[in-house]
């Protein structure tokens, strides 16, 4: 007997690589993926605004890539010491404004440019609630912390979403002809919404979603809000806060998105690569043991060998590590 439900996910003739160019957006769930993505030495730009949650704050930083948008004095704000950007999260505030501006456009420069030549581009939709800013009357990414009567909160429809991404996404492929887009829904739950209305809101990404993939065959659904809620709805998938999925739950994703996208030959090169990622995040008890520095010597060579008979993967950054570290 089967005692649970599990999610069934077509095959795909999407499929991801080591050589594919990857640029990633949305909420701290897509962090997690991207993450493994970039662990697992994938060529992954992972949300150069910072985590975005709504649809539209996606659409508006997607929309200053295409634009090839710089940022100024005046796209940014001073509050409480910390300058910030409305399209950025707080990862991105600085006390100085000068660095607060540099660490903002060398990001937006690099994934301007990735965004052009992407294979593969990811986004996760959070919640369909937005906070709008009276005084400008824009959509932000971040109220970071403002009052609340700076701003107007309300959901999006489904017509909304639908309509404003049809529009980007023409201008997506107008830059990028080849560009493929995988959707999720994040399966964290918005229960500062209320449990009602956090289920309204997930509707409404999930409805939007839909329309736009049936429409495009560029477009793909992968399907990790129902894995979580129906093939772990078990609450020891979560962790203490009972919100976010444990590090379990998100290995599991990684092995269903895995199978969904990747051939054979990628998983081989994963495997392969784990056993030199754990060699490189060892610990030792003492760093001064010639033990240790055999252990170093060995995973250089490893790493080495590696680089060599893959060398559309990068691995200059580990070398130069091990090589300092001996």
């Amino acid at each position: 007997m089967d005692f649970r439900t599990k999610i069934d996910i077509p095959p795909s003739d999407l499929q991801i690589s080591h050589k594919s160019r990857i640029l990633m957006f949305g909420s701290c769930f897509i962090e997690n993926i991207g993450r493994l993505l970039i662990d697992n030495k994938f060529k992954a730009n992972l949300n150069p605004f910072g985590v975005l949650y709504n649809p539209q704050s996606i659409s508006q930083a997607l929309q200053l890539l295409i634009d090839e948008q710089s940022f100024g004095a005046s796209h940014i704000f001073e509050y409480k010491g910390l300058y910030h950007s409305f399209s950025h999260h707080s990862s991105f505030s600085h006390y100085d404004k000068e660095a607060c501006l540099e660490q903002i456009n060398n990001r937006l420069k690099l994934a301007s440019a990735d965004l052009l030549q992407a294979d593969v581009l990811f986004i996760t939709f959070g919640t369909a609630y937005v906070f709008r800013n009276k005084e400008s009357g824009e959509v932000v990414g971040n109220c970071h912390k403002l009052p609340a009567n700076h701003f107007d909160r309300y959901m999006l429809n489904v017509e909304d979403v639908v309509s404003d991404w049809r529009n980007l996404l023409k201008q997506l492929k107008e830059v990028n002809p080849s560009l493929q887009i995988v959707f999720t829904v994040s399966p964290i739950r918005h229960l500062k919404d209320g449990a009602h209305d956090n289920q309204l809101s997930k509707s409404v990404l999930l409805l939007a979603i839909n329309e736009l993939c049936t429409s495009d065959h560029s477009l793909h659904y992968f399907p990790s809000y129902e894995i979580v809620l129906d093939e772990l709805r078990d609450y020891r998938f979560y962790n203490e806060d009972m919100v976010h999925p444990s590090s379990i739950a998100v290995r599991y994703i990684w092995e269903r998105l895995s199978a969904t996208y990747m051939h054979n030959e990628t998983l081989l090169i994963i495997d392969e690569w784990r056993k030199i990622f754990l060699a490189l995040n060892h610990r030792p008890l003492n760093v001064d043991s010639e033990e240790y520095k055999l252990f170093l010597r060995q995973t250089l060579l490893k790493l080495k060998a590696f680089d060599d008979k893959y060398p559309y993967i990068c691995c200059e950054q580990e070398i130069s590590d091990i090589a300092n570290r001996i």
